[in-house]
């Protein structure tokens, strides 16, 4: 297994990575500080625990809409409800016990 050190949102990490995984790898890292910047930019978010969150929401969500690996979903934003009525409803469900959950705890998971 390799290691590879990389940035997200400015601050590196040293991650194990499988031999031959390390372009999907920097992919997914690439991936993750993209979405992480887009909403840390936005200024509506500050803390990086729930930037993260939301990040691995926006992801999640990105991953599981999507036909085809080929065919990625748009990712969805933090500001930006579902189409249906009853999507939209459990997110904003889970995004309230997020909040519940996070608190006022400012630290990095």
């Amino acid at each position: 297994m390799n290691q590879l050190e990389v940035q997200i949102m400015g601050q590196s990490y040293l991650l194990g990575c499988p031999e031959g995984g390390e372009a999907r790898l920097l992919e997914a890292v690439e991936r993750v500080d993209t979405q992480m910047c887009k909403l840390r930019d936005a200024g509506k978010v500050k803390a990086r625990d729930r930037i993260a969150v939301l990040a691995a929401l926006n992801l999640a969500f990105e991953s599981v809409a999507a036909p085809a690996p080929v065919t990625p979903a748009p990712v969805a934003s933090a500001h930006a409800a579902p189409r249906d009525p009853e999507e939209a409803a459990k997110l904003a469900a889970l995004l309230q016990k997020l909040d519940e959950a996070l608190g006022d705890d400012g630290r990095l998971l």
